[in-house]
């Protein structure tokens, strides 16, 4: 650990020392200060992640820790159409928190960042008694008149997702079970590499918004169930979706298949971060099947009367309940 709060922002700074466009004054003073582009408007979004909550010490390497943290801001920056310009990290940690520990977080978090050229200019730190509390705030910003809200769809929009849906729970589920029986090792597969290190769709966000084609967004992030419930309430309509139009994490062991359903890990899974879209009939030719190399699927439809519907195959209608996350319900 270090010594003194200000040998820890020495070393923080120096981390952090290749700073972006627009940062007059980064980690170090009293505050950060730093420029807007004119013509676009600011998006701020600040996240917590809470060991227990959000992230377990046996399950979620550091490194991992600091790219969640900093990957669930930049993915609702992305469900605007916006483009993340600087950050601000606040840390919690116990006396015991290791150098180490403390290396790889940041490590996790510089790497995310400087893919995708947001620079971080400050934040805080703090010792606690026990559990580490990470806050993370984004200020990004959005050309004047783009921005894309969950309030703007219409009854009869064409419902889309990016990417695949599930794929994080499965590989949460598969990191628990080689935590408590074979212990972690080092290898990771698809599923559980999608958990720990999700990729926020900021490319798929800024397409849709600079080409004017989605009318409502929002990032799944608990569950499709349950944030295409938020998409609806906000916008006024209800929802039709086609189960065998779902990108679902197909790869199930046969041992995973007994116990695991992929249709649920989809509608109720949460995590994925990809982007949930509405786009109106008469735009759909526009929309490309993939953008940046992420694929777009057709999923459903948007209708007057409210509730969501899944259409399972055969034709059969049932009622689409919301089973995704929520820390009042949990």
């Amino acid at each position: 650990m270090f010594r003194a709060e200000t040998e820890f922002v020495r070393w923080l700074k120096r981390l952090s020392r290749r700073q972006g466009a627009g940062v007059r004054l980064g980690i170090g003073d009293d505050a950060a200060v730093v420029e807007l582009r004119h013509g676009h408007e600011l998006i701020l979004k600040s996240d917590l992640s809470i060991e227990g909550v959000h992230f377990l010490r046996n399950l979620h390497p550091p490194r991992a820790v600091g790219h969640r943290a900093l990957a669930r801001s930049l993915s609702d920056i992305a469900a605007m159409g916006g483009t993340p310009r600087y950050a601000l990290i606040s840390l919690a940690i116990s006396q015991q928190t290791s150098r180490t520990w403390l290396d790889e977080f940041y490590a996790g978090v510089l790497a995310l960042a400087r893919r995708n050229a947001l620079s971080v200019v400050g934040g805080d730190t703090a010792i606690v008694p026990d559990r580490i509390s990470i806050d993370v705030v984004i200020a990004g910003e959005i050309a004047r008149e783009k921005m894309i809200r969950r309030s703007g769809a219409r009854p009869g929009d064409q419902l889309f997702v990016s990417g695949r849906l599930g794929i994080s729970a499965l590989g949460l589920h598969r990191l628990k079970l080689k935590a408590s029986v074979r212990g972690r090792g080092k290898t990771l597969d698809a599923a559980a590499h999608a958990h720990l290190y999700p990729e926020p769709r900021l490319g798929v966000g800024r397409y849709l918004s600079e080409n004017n084609l989605a009318t409502a967004l929002i990032d799944v992030s608990d569950g499709l169930s349950t944030d295409l419930g938020h998409l609806c309430d906000a916008s006024g309509v209800g929802a039709r979706v086609w189960a065998e139009r779902l990108p679902i994490a197909d790869d199930l062991t046969t041992r995973e298949r007994r116990t695991l359903d992929p249709l649920s890990l989809a509608l109720h899974g949460g995590e994925d971060y990809e982007l949930l879209f509405t786009v109106p009939k008469h735009r759909v030719f526009r929309l490309p099947r993939r953008v940046h190399g992420v694929p777009l699927h057709w999923i459903g439809e948007t209708r007057s009367a409210r509730g969501l519907v899944l259409v399972l195959p055969g034709g059969h209608e049932m009622a689409l309940q919301s089973r995704g996350y929520d820390h009042f319900n949990k």
